[in-house]
């Protein structure tokens, strides 16, 4: 049985494979979640982002891409940084690049052959995106991927590396968003 499931945490403190950074285009780190990675993980993994090449608009990751780097002194072995949209009423794909960076992280852990993963609640603040639209579409587009894994090898779930997908909510606010997608807290099925 493989599982997701909602804690109220630090995602820093998280002992699984990968953590996931919800970070700006410059992955030089910032407030939020982001700052308090860069601190917990410490300066090494900060000259790693800083080594990561810019694209022609000045990005070192655009919009819904994410990028891997070591976890440093985090418990987690590695950091995925991905940045989410900036909410602008709604009507510039916000929800669709926030599904692309979900998407984008979980191929990229399954691809590396990592088994657990824990996200923060990407957008939701300083980018402002509102945290009921957010939560629906994190977990909506974390079932589509699971989907898809299904099409994709069948009944053959070994196929599949992962085995944890841990939302973790740092406020009262988001985690009541996320309770009220997983009343238990988890949701254990077969990928």
């Amino acid at each position: 049985m493989r599982r997701i499931e909602v804690v109220r945490g630090d995602i820093t403190e998280q002992e699984v494979h990968v953590i996931v950074n919800a970070a700006h285009e410059g992955l030089c780190g910032g407030g939020g979640v982001d700052g308090a990675i860069h601190k917990a993980a410490g300066p090494m993994m900060t000259g790693e982002c800083m080594n990561l090449p810019f694209n022609s608009n000045g990005e070192r990751c655009p919009v819904g891409s994410c990028r891997m780097t070591g976890g440093y002194d985090l418990p987690a072995l590695y950091i995925i940084h991905t940045v989410g949209p900036v909410w602008r009423g709604g009507e510039h794909r916000e929800l669709i690049d926030l599904s692309t960076c979900y998407r984008n992280v979980l191929f990229m852990v399954q691809n590396q052959g990592l088994h657990s993963v824990a996200f923060p609640c990407i957008s939701t603040g300083a980018f402002a995106v509102p945290k009921s639209l957010a939560a629906k579409q994190a977990v909506d587009s974390v079932r589509a991927w699971i989907g898809y894994q299904k099409l994709l090898y069948g009944k053959t779930k070994d196929d599949c590396s992962i085995s944890l997908i841990r939302f973790v909510c740092f406020d009262d606010e988001n985690y009541d968003e996320y309770l009220k997608l997983f009343p238990d807290g988890y949701e254990e099925m077969n990928w």
